[in-house]
């Protein structure tokens, strides 16, 4: 069983995220609190996607509500992108954690192949029903999603490419994950936060360029 059997045909944005709350298709939706699903108009012609909702997230069931969706927000306002512009989403919809007893602080996973395997179709209906004109991969785990396992964040971030997908030839960028900014080393985290905002305005040029 994948996310494939829980959507409705010929859903709209509304209708695709009321029906993720029933979703059951892996066993993530087992321990988390509920689906995060997405945040953002379907008109925006930039999607961000990244890995999976965090603790946060798990809790608010929101997308990039925590601490590393608070270091997009900012970058994205320094790359001079309106809010209004983008959609904002992940892979997987269920936060995947271990936690050491109840009550413990619950540690983050990286989510399986299986488990992007499974939840993949709700991230395609998302994208066949906003049809963005570029696609922002934040971090591995939605390069390798989207763009397949040669995608390397260091080696690929920060370059427009395009590829062939259902709707047609789109724009994909690869960049790092906010959270992947906040583990960097005190030292070199202002740097990889440049990084970031470096490349979200190769994104915004996209648009207007």
């Amino acid at each position: 069983m994948t996310a494939a059997d829980f959507i409705p045909p010929h859903a709209n944005l509304d209708k695709l995220r009321a029906a993720a709350r029933d979703c059951r298709g892996c066993e993530l939706w087992e321990p988390a609190t509920q689906t995060v699903f997405s945040a953002g108009p379907a008109t925006a012609p930039i999607v961000l996607v990244g890995e999976q909702p965090g603790d946060q997230e798990d809790r608010q069931g929101a997308p990039f509500v925590g601490p590393a969706g608070q270091l997009l927000v900012k970058a994205v306002d320094e790359a001079g992108i309106p809010h209004d512009q983008i959609y904002r989403t992940n892979v997987v919809k269920h936060f995947r954690f271990t936690q050491a007893a109840p009550g413990k602080r619950r540690i983050h996973q990286t989510p399986e192949l299986r488990h992007m395997t499974a939840c993949k179709p709700w991230l395609v209906e998302e994208l066949r029903i906003v049809d963005p004109e570029l696609i922002v991969c934040l971090g591995a785990v939605a390069s390798k999603a989207l763009l397949g396992p040669s995608i390397r964040v260091t080696k690929d971030r920060g370059t427009l490419m395009e590829r062939e997908t259902t709707l047609g030839p789109r724009q994909f960028l690869v960049t790092l994950h906010p959270s992947s900014v906040l583990r960097t080393p005190g030292d070199k985290r202002d740097e990889a936060y440049a990084a970031l905002v470096a490349d979200l305005r190769v994104a915004a040029s996209a648009l207007t360029g």
